[in-house]
């Protein structure tokens, strides 16, 4: 097991193309196995009927992935037309069966585009969303009925690659790139809603994360076979990970020990942005995630302390 400082085990965020049937639970398990260590979390949640990127952080970098979570993404589907379920997706019970017969593929292009841009999206009533302190899927379970207020999400892309007729049903492959919250089994039903016969997702890829790419990712046997090896699993340092996931403020030497004892100093740079920043060193390591505030740079979570 690697290890750095104080016995911590050497962070980095690792990317993972999760296997279908497996949760991100499980996902997290497995890598805890790996790594050796129990400091392991993943950001954005994936069903368990989805494959894809799935982010892992390991030791420190798992405190980086609530800036990973808010990241956009992209993804591959496919959805059924002609069938609502339970769970708007393959995994739910069969609710209702609608013919798709009159459905014209202009009928499918114009329902699209209200589904396009800045829209008010109602989860899915089995999603992880609390409502009054407890997840929606578990009220659903326990036999509840439960409403979930919509909420804006942004959908940048959402294109048909391939349509196909089975049987009563069409079966639609696209491709959607959409902001952080948004359920791509919710796009499906609501798809279906606007065309009159019900819709659902039957498959689901996840190919990026904001800049990471499920094209690096590894799959659990391969990351299986480097440990069984004699290796560690391979993971991107916190400050190329750092780099990846937000815009970087370069810091001297001195900035950078400043920096780490939790201080802040006057922010010279020309260069601004309202949010978070990866305050990187000139040797690449990741000290500090920072924010511009007032013409200073405060530090909103160090990385390496300085030592006196």
């Amino acid at each position: 097991m690697a290890k750095g400082a104080k016995d911590e085990p050497v962070p980095g965020i690792v990317l993972v193309d999760k296997p279908a049937g497996w949760t991100s639970h499980d996902v997290v398990g497995r890598m805890r196995r790996l790594a050796g260590t129990r400091k392991v979390g993943h950001a954005g949640t994936l069903d368990p009927m989805a494959t894809g990127l799935l982010v892992i952080g390991i030791g420190k970098a798992t405190k980086l992935l609530t800036y990973v979570v808010g990241h956009d993404k992209t993804y591959t589907a496919t959805m059924r037309l002609g069938q609502t379920t339970v769970t708007d997706d393959a995994e739910g019970d069969v609710v209702d069966t609608s013919d798709t017969a009159g459905v014209t593929q202009a009928d499918i292009a114009a329902a699209i585009t209200t589904l396009t841009g800045d829209i008010q999206q109602v989860p899915s009533a089995v999603s992880a969303i609390k409502i009054k302190g407890e997840r929606a899927y578990k009220r659903v379970r326990d036999g509840e009925d439960v409403e979930i207020p919509p909420r804006p999400v942004t959908v940048h892309e959402f294109a048909v690659t391939r349509a196909r007729r089975e049987g009563t049903f069409i079966d639609l492959d696209v491709r959607v790139e959409v902001s952080s919250g948004t359920y791509v089994r919710a796009l499906a039903r609501d798809l279906g809603a606007a065309l009159g016969v019900g819709g659902h997702l039957t498959a689901l890829r996840r190919l990026n994360v904001g800049d990471f790419e499920v094209a690096d990712a590894m799959t659990l046997d391969q990351l299986g076979a480097v440990v069984d090896a004699g290796g560690e699993v391979p993971r991107l340092p916190l400050g190329a990970a750092g780099a990846d996931i937000l815009p970087v403020r370069a810091l001297t030497d001195r900035e950078a020990r400043t920096l780490g004892f939790g201080q802040q100093f006057d922010d010279t740079e020309d260069f601004r942005w309202d949010g978070p920043l990866a305050g990187i060193d000139p040797q690449g390591e990741l000290i500090a995630i920072v924010r511009q505030v007032d013409g200073r740079i405060k530090p909103e979570l160090v990385f390496k302390p300085s030592q006196a």
